[in-house]
């Protein structure tokens, strides 16, 4: 029991150091003695609001044969449907709009890094980047998925879900336990690492070799955040699998 409660304290005070990680500078909010990275906020509403924009056209003007933004995004529902599917077969239903918010928020705040050129507008303090190179961002849409993969299996199987901590022997308590707290972490490090990186290379080439150099790396990194944003909802609907697994 004494090395439970000391893993669940390592890995609960790294989450809480990792909240902490800076690189470069924010433009910071004071609220009520609460810091908000304000940059990362105005990102994200960004994204927020062309997500809702998108989908209002998308749903404004519904035709049995659609075309223009009506069959973008049933482009969009179809793909995100797959994702959610291939992940939980049948029962993907009341899983897709978890799915599919958390693919389409992380994809459009890693695109919003990746073509957006944020360093024109400057700042009294810190610069504009995707959120998703922020340690916080990724942190809490880990904590989101792990909160949500937690109740997807108390929500089918009750209190029996936490017989799969002792299954296939009790002697798997302790590692079983250990996997949910290092879910999180490495779904925020996997995120946050490439996403930081992309646009680090970036800044530096264009510093080094401006025009040429960079637009291939550029290019590169379209397709890499895309990736990401990929992986992270396809492990977000891993998880849930797994936990509904068997009801």
């Amino acid at each position: 029991m004494n090395i439970l409660q000391s893993t669940n304290t390592i890995n609960l005070n790294s989450l809480i150091f990792l909240s902490d990680i800076e690189v470069g500078k924010h433009l910071y909010w004071e609220v009520n003695d609460i810091t908000f990275h304000g940059q990362v906020i105005l990102v994200s509403s960004l994204v927020i609001l062309l997500t809702l924009l998108f989908s209002f056209l998308g749903t404004s003007n519904k035709n049995i044969v659609p075309n223009g933004w009506q069959n973008f995004m049933e482009s969009v529902v179809e793909f995100v449907k797959e994702i959610a599917e291939n992940q939980l077969g049948k029962e993907y239903r009341p899983w897709l709009p978890f799915i599919g918010t958390l693919f389409l928020f992380v994809f459009g705040c890693n695109w919003a890094g990746a073509i957006i050129p944020w360093k024109l507008i400057k700042l009294s303090e810190g610069e504009f980047g995707a959120p998703t190179n922020d340690i916080n961002t990724t942190v809490a849409l880990a904590l989101l998925t792990s909160f949500m993969y937690f109740y997807a299996g108390l929500s089918t199987k009750g209190f029996g879900y936490f017989k799969r901590y002792i299954e296939p022997t009790p002697l798997l308590l302790p590692i079983n336990i250990l996997e949910d707290f290092t879910k999180p972490l490495s779904l925020s490090f996997r995120l946050f690492g490439n996403i930081l990186a992309d646009e680090l290379t970036v800044s530096v080439l264009a510093l080094l070799v401006p025009l040429i150099v960079p637009l291939p790396v550029m290019l590169l990194g379209v397709f890499a955040s895309s990736v990401q944003a990929l992986i992270f909802s396809t492990l977000a609907g891993a998880y849930i699998a797994e936990a509904v697994e068997g009801h």
